[in-house]
């Protein structure tokens, strides 16, 4: 039986993209501390620079504890349109190297580049090129990861940030996955870190030493995840950027969310890189669907339908905000948020029809 083919898996990531644009947009924000979002008195923070960020700031946080915190904080208006245009502007670098690429947001993807399309043998040395070239046509810096698995590619590009690169050979997953603590392994936040700390588990190593039943039993489905990656498995392939049955976008904060303002800022980017997926391949959806998973890991969505496709980022705003209203008052905080949008159409489907929202 033959072997299986080593994946090499690149994570392309901007570094503090947002805060980035306007500080490469407008000189006198270079080297300030930056926040993208909302100065008002319930304003909350898009995006920090890392200037920013020296000061405790970071997206989602309330704009008066961030003035707190850094009281020569400057706050910039959020231009989506722009940062859009800036996306699509380095995804058409990484399709010069393959087609397989799985964007997670309009600031990072996954690029599978086992079999690319200018025949390098090296995945560290395309993510050198790909990230040369996002300095020379942007102006913006990139992080990258690689790796023979989604999981690690993750991690490796946190692990040089910003403006760097760092590899995870296939011998050195397990022993790189070891000797992290619980905390830093993308998809397990402070509350999950906090518990398994609470049972003991306070390393990679420590977590590769449970049981799945054991993880199972504290930690419902996810403990099966968990049990994967203490071992520095991942086996989920890049899904090419296609056409889905749905369409959709999510994010862990750092952070637990715990008011409407913040739900609806950390919506936001997810919402927005929905929208750009639509208007990028002409397709639109009926359902709007929003993912809250609480602190607890208990999980739920909301779900509405319109009789026309939903044929408007303000549209799509306004249905995301009315699913979330409910929930309120929190008793709870939020760790994840996601929305996407199904029953698609294409624009030619709905041609001459004028879309308005009916419920």
């Amino acid at each position: 039986m033959q072997a299986a083919e080593t994946r090499k898996i690149i994570h392309l990531d901007m570094d503090a993209f947002y805060a980035s644009v306007e500080q490469r947009d407008n000189p006198e924000l270079r080297g300030q501390p930056v926040a993208v979002g909302g100065s008002r008195q319930r304003g909350v923070v898009a995006a920090a620079s890392y200037e920013a960020r020296q000061f405790g700031v970071r997206s989602a946080m309330a704009s008066v504890t961030a003035q707190r915190k850094c009281p020569s904080l400057i706050f910039v208006k959020p231009r989506f349109e722009v940062y859009k245009a800036v996306s699509r502007q380095i995804r058409e670098i990484f399709a010069d190297y393959t087609p397989l690429i799985e964007p997670l947001s309009l600031d990072e993807a996954y690029l599978d580049v086992t079999h690319n399309l200018k025949n390098m043998p090296s995945a560290t040395r395309i993510a050198e090129e790909i990230r040369a070239r996002i300095l020379t046509e942007t102006g913006l810096t990139a992080s990258a990861g690689i790796s023979y698995n989604k999981f690690l590619a993750k991690l490796a590009s946190d692990y040089r940030k910003p403006n760097g690169q760092f590899v995870i050979k296939p011998h050195e997953g397990l022993a790189f996955v070891e000797t992290l603590e619980v905390g830093q392994f993308h998809g397990i936040g402070h509350v999950t870190a906090a518990k398994m700390n609470q049972l003991g588990i306070f390393t990679g190593l420590d977590l590769r030493q449970q049981t799945e039943l054991f993880l199972q039993q504290h930690f419902g489905k996810a403990g099966r995840y968990y049990y994967a990656i203490a071992r520095a498995q991942d086996h989920r392939p890049v899904e090419a950027d296609r056409l889905r049955k749905s369409i959709g976008s999510e994010n862990t904060f750092e952070r637990d969310l715990t008011t409407f303002e913040e739900l609806v800022a950390g919506l936001q980017p997810e919402l927005e890189s929905v929208w750009e997926y639509c208007q990028r391949t002409d397709v639109w959806g009926r359902t709007v669907t929003v993912k809250v998973k609480y602190d607890d890991f208990q999980q739920i969505t909301r779900s509405r339908t319109t009789l026309l496709p939903v044929s408007s980022k303000e549209l799509l705003a306004q249905v995301c905000r009315e699913l979330l209203t409910p929930l309120l008052p929190l008793t709870k905080g939020v760790r994840l948020l996601g929305v996407s949008v199904s029953n698609l159409n294409t624009v030619e489907a709905v041609a001459g029809q004028q879309l308005t929202l009916i419920f």
